[in-house]
């Protein structure tokens, strides 16, 4: 078997291959603030590799508008703000549009609500076929384009949790490549966005928009 049979055998995966290809996933939300309030949101971008690259919000302040309003949840990717659509958007320009909102009562999303954990499955038939990614201290930091990895859902920058139902959260970077240097066969991945890992296990402040 070659490795354009192996990568003929992945199956393009991803959880928000389901939920993007579903118009009816999308939803329209309405956040009322009051003048002069913060959005009180972080937005990190989706990572590349994304179906649709966007941003998600990672974090949110129990006391700001979006968490008050009870409509958005971490993990949620932003397709649009007021109209203005994200995709594709540097994160920057994303923020600033956020910081935008202050001065307004009412404010539109358009979002897909998402986990804010990603599941990725790679099909490696022998270790004798590269995955196609490289990883940093448990970072995905590149991944081969049209790759089984890419095609099996990894994401440039995202922080892998999991491998094959094992935790490699406190697992040092040489036992990781280890890993998955070794593993064959269905290969099963959680990650995450780094900016959002580095949040949610309180490595990183929030600056909240």
């Amino acid at each position: 078997m070659d490795y354009g049979e192996v990568l003929n055998s992945q199956e393009i995966y991803g959880d928000d291959l389901m939920l993007f290809s579903n118009k009816e996933c999308e939803k329209e939300i309405l956040i009322e603030k009051e003048r002069g309030e913060i959005m009180g949101i972080v937005i990190v971008e989706s990572g590349w590799g994304s179906l649709v690259p966007t941003v998600v919000i990672a974090n949110m302040s129990p006391f700001g508008a979006a968490a008050r309003s009870g409509k958005l949840n971490i993990g949620d990717q932003v397709m649009s703000i007021n109209g203005t659509s994200c995709v594709g958007l540097p994160l920057t320009t994303a923020q600033q549009t956020i910081k935008s909102l202050k001065n307004q009562c009412l404010v539109k999303f358009n979002v897909v609500s998402c986990p804010p954990v990603t599941q990725v499955i790679i099909k490696r038939p022998d270790v004798k076929y590269q995955l196609g990614f490289s990883v940093q201290n448990g970072t995905i930091c590149s991944l081969m384009r049209g790759g089984i990895a890419e095609r099996g859902g990894v994401r440039v920058g995202h922080r892998i949790i999991e491998i094959n139902g094992m935790s490699v959260v406190a697992t040092a970077h040489e036992k990781i490549v280890d890993i998955l240097a070794t593993a064959v066969g269905e290969i099963h991945m959680k990650t995450m966005p780094l900016s959002m890992y580095r949040l949610l296990t309180g490595q990183e402040q929030p600056l909240y928009l």
